[in-house]
């Protein structure tokens, strides 16, 4: 049984859903926060592929120190680089469902210092 919080939750990205889709030239940066990891991934909707993924659970992101902020912020970074070597710059930001707040907040952050226009 879902709680409250997650059903909440799913409204939410439901609800941003219905509005935003990524495209190949335009794909959407969506987040996935776990309570010790967070997740990324640039979405392509039209073809329904992942072009690339980041996470501060992956083998880069071991070498992550520092608080559960600092390592969003340093994954917004990873997949700013990822994204430009395959030459993509402006993104759709899918917060999916959380609050643009704390992790999230720093992972758009490191992101957008990486390059990644949205």
């Amino acid at each position: 049984m879902l709680s409250k919080k997650s059903i909440r939750r799913q409204k939410i990205r439901y609800r941003i859903r219905k509005k935003i889709a990524g495209t190949a030239e335009c794909p959407r940066l969506a987040v996935f926060r776990s309570n010790k990891e967070i997740y990324v991934q640039l979405i392509d909707d039209v073809a329904g592929h992942t072009l690339c993924a980041a996470s501060s659970n992956d083998k880069q992101g071991k070498a992550y120190t520092g608080t559960k902020v600092e390592k969003a912020a340093a994954v917004g970074k990873q997949i700013a680089a990822q994204a430009q070597a395959k030459g993509i710059t402006t993104v759709i930001f899918d917060r999916g469902g959380y609050l643009y707040h704390g992790r999230v907040k720093s992972l758009a952050d490191g992101a957008r210092e990486g390059g990644l226009q949205f």
